[in-house]
């Protein structure tokens, strides 16, 4: 007799990350995801061109604080991916709670997303917003494909924050922070 528990069997690692094969239901895990509130980005990064690419994003996370590292994600079918694949720098710009007509705009697919914006080339000539809460100018540094998204690893080479407000995400709509004054309800 054995009493040891039994595994499952382990799945073939394709399968299980093929969108096909999965139970899971993808709008419905959305909105479970979107039960977590994050910040607002707008990614941007520079054409060998010249010109400037940006999209919003709130897929990003930091990853290491020694050396510093942050990452984010982009779905693999957005029409700047090769932009931000070939791009030696990509700037975390982080919104504030006064930016959320940015965030819309850059979220929209459109010619020239910089019109009418005030920024000023970083490193790598990736655009750093003006008035964002924070910003990361990143070295990139590896990519990794998860399912329908490429992840971007980045080395932190220079940054700035300020002690404004910042905009945030959560259920499909923009927010801000309210913090716990300690009083009971």
């Amino acid at each position: 007799m054995n009493d040891l528990p039994k595994q499952p069997a382990v799945p073939d690692s394709a399968n299980e990350l093929a969108s096909d094969s999965s139970p899971i239901d993808p709008r419905d895990f959305r909105n479970a995801l979107g039960s977590y509130a994050t910040g607002v980005t707008i990614i941007t990064a520079a054409a060998p061109d010249g010109k400037p690419y940006g999209l919003t994003c709130n897929s990003f996370a930091s990853v290491s604080l020694n050396p510093p590292l942050v990452l984010w994600s982009l779905v693999v079918y957005s029409s700047s991916l090769t932009v931000f694949q070939n791009a030696s720098h990509f700037t975390v710009n982080v919104l504030g709670a006064s930016q959320q007509a940015l965030a819309n705009k850059f979220a929209k697919s459109s010619d020239d997303k910089f019109a009418g914006v005030d920024w000023s080339p970083g490193l790598g000539s990736a655009p750093v917003l003006a008035e964002s809460v924070a910003s990361f100018q990143c070295r990139s540094v590896n990519r990794y494909y998860g399912g329908d998204h490429v992840i971007f690893l980045g080395a932190v080479e220079a940054y700035t924050y300020n002690t404004k407000e910042p905009l945030l995400f959560a259920r499909g709509t923009f927010g801000r922070f309210l913090a716990d004054d300690g009083r009971k309800p």
